[in-house]
């Protein structure tokens, strides 16, 4: 693998790293699972795009206990090849491939052919001034599987709600992250394939830097991974994303919806001439809401304020 020093200020000889534990400027983390016919396509691709720079990096495949070829061809190329002893999950493996490294910046791109590689130079440029770098797939969803694209426009549509921001894509495959402030979330981050989605959420929702990339999404080599299911896990770890950053995004509209029932039901009662406590109780479930949504920002606003050093 051809690679370089780092400093992002200055240019020193080339050199590459021997062990995945060297210090390098980027390191290129590929989660894999029975992905045997993509591999080294991306594995080369990611070598042929960043081999040009004057920095140093390593390519890490981080393979998530495949029964297939695809650790053998991961060992071939010019990548380190850490392993699970089973399946874990899309998110174990990019953990395990950003634990094993020693980088400032971190990228992740998926091993199924569908990201541009060559796209990894454009976005370490604007990496230098952001936490977050993004490869934005296009809006129309090209090359994404038809029966996907409802489900990720709604997830989408609730996420940019909760965050307050239009998220271009919530869970693209293709990102880099400074590595210190990424830190700061691997302990929230989930195992599966939610594992972007979460990570869009917190880097959002603690503002910091993110910028998105439009780039052209491919269609993938090989069978997909995710299944049905995984949509409503993705909704449950949306909501459970703002209740740690931003719970009164949830819990101000429900208290004022049943606000209204209440108000609508007493209005009718007193139309009728005849007042229940339903009204009452939709009144009181509303307060009851809006308390409960205060004291859990209090909690959120005490557990990510910063800590003394």
């Amino acid at each position: 693998m051809s690679a370089r020093p780092n400093t992002a200020a200055e240019v020193r000889p080339r050199s590459a790293p021997k062990t995945i534990s060297d210090p390098v400027y980027l390191s290129v983390v590929i989660p894999v699972y029975n992905e045997e016919g993509a591999i080294a396509q991306t594995v080369a691709g990611v070598d042929q795009a960043l081999s040009p720079l004057p920095i140093t990096y390593n390519i890490i495949v981080s393979d998530d206990g495949s029964t297939d070829g695809t650790l053998k061809k991961a060992e071939q190329s010019d990548a380190f090849a850490v392993t699970a002893p089973e399946n874990s999950g899309y998110g174990a493996a990019i953990k395990c491939g950003i634990a094993a490294g020693n980088s400032e910046f971190v990228a992740i791109i998926d091993a199924d052919g569908t990201y541009p590689a060559n796209r990894l130079p454009e976005m370490l440029e604007l990496a230098k001034s952001a936490d977050m770098v993004v490869g934005a797939r296009d809006a129309a969803m090209t090359n994404v599987a038809l029966v996907r694209r409802p489900a990720k426009r709604i997830l989408n549509a609730l996420a940019s709600y909760l965050a307050r921001r239009k998220i271009p894509d919530l869970n693209s495959g293709l990102r880099i992250f400074r590595r210190s402030t990424l830190q700061n979330f691997l302990p929230l981050l989930p195992t599966g394939f939610s594992f972007t989605t979460t990570v869009t959420l917190c880097m959002l929702c603690s503002y910091a830097r993110v910028v998105y990339l439009p780039i052209q999404y491919k269609p993938r080599i090989g069978k997909s991974k995710i299944r049905y299911t995984d949509f409503f896990t993705f909704i449950l770890l949306v909501l459970r994303a703002m209740m740690l950053f931003n719970p009164l995004r949830i819990f101000i509209p429900l208290g004022a919806a049943l606000f209204l029932l209440g108000l609508l039901k007493l209005g009718y009662d007193i139309v009728i001439g005849d007042l229940s406590e339903t009204a009452v109780f939709g009144f009181l479930s509303a307060i009851m809401l809006w308390s409960l949504g205060l004291i859990a920002d209090m909690i959120a606003r005490l557990h990510l304020r910063p800590q003394p050093k």
